[in-house]
């Protein structure tokens, strides 16, 4: 009797412990509900209702997903990353600060997919900054995505290390200061921006090689460019820094493109058409495959690239 009553109290201590430990552990893939609770696990069965709610309980390198449509929430990821809702709406509606802030450490990456961000810029209701902000990282990569209504950019990318981004079909709109701004703070960027629309912006891609970065490289495919207030795309720096733009429409801006300070920007197989100027600065390249007409000047023409189709 004394050995049974041993093993009942010696399970008594175990048993809590047992019970304890998974709500410290850390899970590869969690879930938001717009009917969640964070107070949740994150499981399938019990999902949170942020995104920030969902960081603390999702391992590094893991994946937080959306069982419905909801607002998620604004989220400072610390880590590597994946925030994906696929055919429902993850919506991050800021009133203030930024939507996605992601300070990484040197080798993390941030990927997000399906997410609907809203910065209020136009209404009463407040005034988100940025839509997504790469602050450090190794890299980031924006797929499928709405950002818009925010007072600064709808993508800042300022990583303070060597790192590479992507913006993949995604859609930039309505924000103030422009759709897509690359100012690195250290090290070299390189990035890709393709399938996607920047579109009523103040301007539509800025590449500002001022930060500290040591150079630039980005490449523009089939993405439309339209309707920015002021440029554009627009490249400026006098370290490294390089734009290609390929099979692209700029058009209805108020500068098509604009190169300074030893920057670059080539384009072929692009349309450059009903901007109030076509370009501006020397360094704007052409390929001599493109249409360019119907701006406010379409003389002189962009140089050619040397070597390039002519």
């Amino acid at each position: 009797m004394r050995q049974i009553a041993l093993i009942a109290i010696a399970a008594g201590f175990v048993l809590p412990l047992m019970a304890s430990a998974p709500a410290n552990a850390q899970a590869t893939r969690t879930w938001v509900s717009g009917v969640g609770d964070d107070a949740n696990p994150c499981s399938r069965t019990a999902p949170c209702k942020t995104f920030a709610g969902a960081l603390s309980k999702t391992a590094a390198g893991g994946e937080i997903n959306c069982l419905d449509s909801g607002g998620m929430g604004a989220v400072s990821p610390n880590k590597s990353l994946t925030i994906a809702c696929v055919g429902v709406i993850g919506g991050v509606l800021v009133a203030g600060g930024n939507g996605i802030n992601f300070n990484g450490a040197a080798a993390d990456v941030l990927y997000l997919k399906g997410l609907d961000i809203e910065g209020l810029n136009k209404t009463t209701g407040g005034v988100g900054v940025i839509g997504v902000s790469f602050n450090s990282g190794a890299g980031l990569h924006v797929e499928d995505c709405s950002i818009r209504n925010f007072s600064t950019f709808g993508i800042s990318i300022k990583p303070s290390t060597a790192a590479t981004f992507s913006v993949t079909r995604t859609t930039l709109y309505d924000n103030t200061s422009g759709g897509i701004q690359i100012r690195p703070t250290g090290g070299f960027t390189s990035g890709a921006i393709d399938n996607s629309m920047i579109y009523r912006n103040g301007s539509g891609i800025s590449l500002d090689g001022f930060g500290g970065g040591t150079g630039t490289s980005v490449a523009v495919a089939r993405t439309t460019i339209n309707s920015n207030s002021s440029i554009g795309i627009t490249s400026t720096s006098t370290v490294v820094s390089n734009i290609m733009v390929r099979d692209s429409e700029v058009s209805n801006n108020g500068t098509g493109l604009s190169a300074a300070n030893g920057a670059n920007i080539r384009i072929g197989s692009s349309s450059i058409a009903g901007n109030g100027a076509i370009f501006s600065g020397a360094n704007v390249l052409s390929y001599g495959n493109n249409q360019i007409n119907g701006n406010g000047a379409d003389t002189p023409t962009p140089a050619l690239v040397p070597g390039g189709l002519h």
